[in-house]
């Protein structure tokens, strides 16, 4: 990408990089997060967030005044130079299931270890958790991102045209919602690693705050309540939800890299359709009236995701006889 003039070549190379970022790095490297910390993996999930965050705030900054200043290829040195990077720590940093291979090296009792932890969580399940659950534990990643792209995309452009926003107060609105979204990360790390909270019980928080807070920016149009509506939508669905979804895979116990894979496909689906959506709702409506259907359609998807989250609830009192919303002990 870096040294083509040919469109066609650049897409296909942003397509293998989106293949590389998450088709592999989110398989593998989500798991072994959960396996470095294993006294409370939610959190370590959640602290990804914390990193993503930063990166959305830091990088666009960089990529507008290097690109104003006629430099627009280090925004691709850029991410290459990390890319090497973590090649680099991938390949010397020890892993649990490092030491676990070298000790049961030729002996393939590595493999029997993973069989074993998969069926000793298929064990703690009292009934079959059901496809549709299965299915529900996957598409909780399309109903996230869906709600999390339109927030990140369209929120300047929805304070433009209706709420009488400047076009510097329109571009603070991202800002707020990214400060959300790490006092979000704070918080739940905290809520899950010290006070042991299930992570279906941060998940259905975070889907009525966000599934509120958009109800809120549609039907208020004053600048401090959509402020205020947008860090609060900030906390709620970029505080690591997406992360924190990916806990709830022990309804379908098998191999973490496979599960993480099919969940972040539903991830990507979400975020190639929304763009789509938009464009022909712009064709369709306008732009100004494709904005507010957009942010209607988020608030529908955010009252599912709490819905679904409720169902997944119920479920798992059934599947594993206890309830996520008990306090831990």
């Amino acid at each position: 990408m870096f040294v083509t003039n040919n469109a066609t070549v650049a897409a296909i190379m942003g397509l293998l990089g989106g293949i590389a970022t998450s088709g592999f790095w989110d398989a593998s490297g989500y798991p072994a997060v959960q396996e470095a910390y294993p006294a409370a993996p939610g959190s370590a999930l959640i602290m990804i967030k914390f990193f993503v965050a930063l990166s959305s705030i830091f990088y666009p900054l960089i990529c507008v005044q290097t690109a104003a200043a006629g430099n627009w290829k280090i925004n691709i040195v850029i991410p290459l130079v990390l890319s090497c990077v973590v090649l680099v720590f991938a390949c010397i940093a020890r892993f649990v299931y490092d030491d676990e291979k070298a000790a049961n090296a030729g002996s393939g009792s590595d493999k029997r270890a993973d069989q074993a932890e998969i069926d000793a969580a298929k064990a703690r399940q009292l009934v079959a958790p059901g496809k549709f659950t299965a299915f529900l534990t996957y598409f909780y990643a399309f109903l996230v991102m869906a709600v999390m792209y339109g927030a990140q995309q369209y929120t300047k452009a929805f304070g433009l045209a209706y709420c009488g926003l400047s076009e510097m107060q329109a571009a603070s609105m991202t800002t707020m919602y990214q400060v959300g979204s790490i006092v979000a990360v704070a918080f739940w790390a905290v809520m899950m690693s010290k006070l042991k909270w299930h992570p279906l019980k941060v998940l259905i928080v975070d889907a009525v705050i966000t599934a509120g807070s958009l109800l809120a920016v549609l039907l208020v149009h004053q600048v401090a309540i959509v402020y205020i509506a947008i860090l609060i939508l900030g906390f709620g669905c970029a505080g690591g939800a997406l992360q924190t979804g990916l806990s709830v895979q022990e309804f379908v116990p098998g191999p973490k890299g496979r599960n993480t894979g099919i969940y972040y496909t539903f991830m990507g689906a979400a975020s190639y359709l929304m763009p789509v959506i938009v464009a022909k709702l712009t064709v369709i409506s306008g732009e100004s009236k494709a904005v507010y259907t957009l942010m209607t359609l988020m608030f529908i998807l955010a009252v599912v995701q709490v819905v679904a989250t409720l169902y997944l609830i119920l479920r798992y009192k059934k599947v594993f006889g206890t309830t996520p919303l008990a306090k831990a002990e």
